[in-house]
């Protein structure tokens, strides 16, 4: 069996990748191909220098030497119901024509898999699905991912043939029974994340950065975050075997960046229980001596932080360091999940100072635009950050359906955000409050670059 799995364009303002590869669809690819399947994988968002550069007038990003950097992009029109923003819109990723070649240079498939992750990309997954529906109609596409997930409704709309929320590894094996006769000798047990072989990103063909996965799930329930939608159970892997597979990609294909994604959506659950995860997967990266570094842009639970713990991150060479705090207003800490108080941000700070990170080297995530946030809580978060030397970052608030925010979003917003996923883009900053408004968040914006100076 041929089998397609794609990594679909994004249709947005703006994007930048801060280490991102779809783990889902690579890990369902490393499923099939364990069971025998002779697997395809296409990414819109990455393309082939070579091909790209056959397109006049392209010019591929440069990106930084840990890997980050920006997509190739090229505008095209906003969709009517975002005709009104006054930004430009693109898509990212490879041409349509470099897509359309790269399709029409492998066999035909007997099944495309199609994965998917912000709700408000769905034009360009619209596209995509519409692409190769028109080269093989008769081929099924199943569609997965968190769009799926969270607006299964609205995902029928895709073009689809089939649409599977929830984790693949659940729901792709009997829909392979049914639609194809295709049975999985070997399927890993969902409730052990190790019994699952790597993801497949051999199937990359640039391999410049891994991302690596160490829980599903998270313990907290924070009030604007998906993860318990997504992954309702909290999952954790041997940290031992995360070292193990961190060697694996730097020894077998000389990888030398690391990121961290793990299954919450605005915190990973990396330091959460420190002593059954972190520390000893911490202590096992210092005593193999990798030269590797790691990065995360997700965001880490500043609950954690210990000095012991932050010694660790600085000598295992976490270069880059992310943090959800979100606000600093006590009455919001509550209502959106107790998740960190404004006394273990301070403590945290000094930790991490202490160990040898600098100001700059410590972003603390700072949420905007939640439903009845004033622009002046706005401002006394990203001051207190920076008044005990650590960089804050503004974070857009999006609406994620099936939130318990979901219903104050819904009240709060002018855009009718529970029917159409576009207005669900934190671009529109789409539940500000009135105090909110664009002069003083281009204000916030400027104020969270004043250089912090390290004491």
């Amino acid at each position: 069996m041929n089998i397609l799995l794609i990594n679909p364009w994004i249709h947005d303002f703006s994007a930048y990748d801060l280490w991102y590869k779809p783990m889902g669809l690579l890990s369902l690819a490393a499923l099939l191909r364990r069971n025998g399947a002779r697997i395809t994988f296409i990414d819109c968002l990455h393309p082939d220098e070579t091909a790209m550069g056959l397109e006049p007038h392209f010019a591929m990003p440069k990106r930084k030497p840990s890997g980050e950097g920006f997509y190739s992009a090229e505008r095209v029109p906003k969709p009517p119901p975002l005709k009104s923003i006054p930004r430009h819109y693109h898509r990212f990723g490879m041409t349509p024509s470099v897509f359309r070649n790269a399709l029409n240079a492998i066999p035909k498939p007997g099944l495309i898999l199609i994965t998917s992750m912000m709700t408000y990309w769905y034009p360009g997954l619209f596209d995509t699905i519409s692409m190769v529906k028109t080269l093989w109609p008769a081929v099924p596409v199943v569609l997965g991912g968190n769009y799926v997930t969270l607006c299964p409704q609205h995902a029928r709309l895709s073009g689809a043939d089939f649409c599977l929320p929830g984790p693949g590894e659940l729901s792709l094996p009997p829909l392979l029974k049914d639609l194809l006769g295709m049975d999985l000798s070997f399927i890993p047990d969902f409730q052990d994340l190790d019994s699952s072989p790597y993801p497949a990103f051999d199937l990359i063909r640039s391999l410049h950065y891994v991302p690596l996965l160490t829980s599903r799930g998270c313990p907290y329930r924070c009030s604007y975050c998906a993860s318990h939608l997504l992954n309702p159970s909290f999952h954790r892997r041997d940290p031992i075997l995360v070292a193990d597979e961190i060697t694996f990609w730097h020894t077998r294909f000389g990888v030398r960046n690391f990121s961290f994604y793990d299954d919450a959506l605005y915190d990973d659950a990396l330091l959460v229980d420190a002593k059954a995860m972190a520390i000893p997967l911490l202590q096992e990266i210092v005593r193999r001596k990798l030269p590797v570094q790691f990065h995360c842009p997700n965001g880490l639970h500043l609950r954690e932080i210990t000095p012991e713990l932050s010694v660790l991150l600085y000598r295992a060479g976490f270069q880059t360091i992310r943090f959800g705090f979100e606000t600093s207003d006590l009455i919001r800490q509550k209502e959106t999940g107790g998740k960190v108080s404004n006394a273990e941000l301070v403590d945290a700070i000094a930790h991490l100072k202490r160990a040898g990170y600098r100001s700059r080297e410590i972003g603390i995530y700072i949420l905007c635009g939640l439903p009845g946030q004033s622009a002046d809580e706005v401002e006394a978060s990203i001051r207190l950050a920076q008044s005990f030397g650590a960089r804050p970052i503004l974070a857009e608030y999006s609406p994620i359906p099936g939130t318990d925010m979901w219903p104050d979003a819904v009240a709060s917003s002018p855009y009718a955000i529970t029917e159409e996923p576009l207005f669900q883009n934190n671009t529109l900053l789409p539940c500000k409050s009135a105090s909110l408004t664009d002069p003083v968040y281009q204000n916030l914006k400027r104020l969270t670059r004043i250089p912090q100076e390290d004491a």
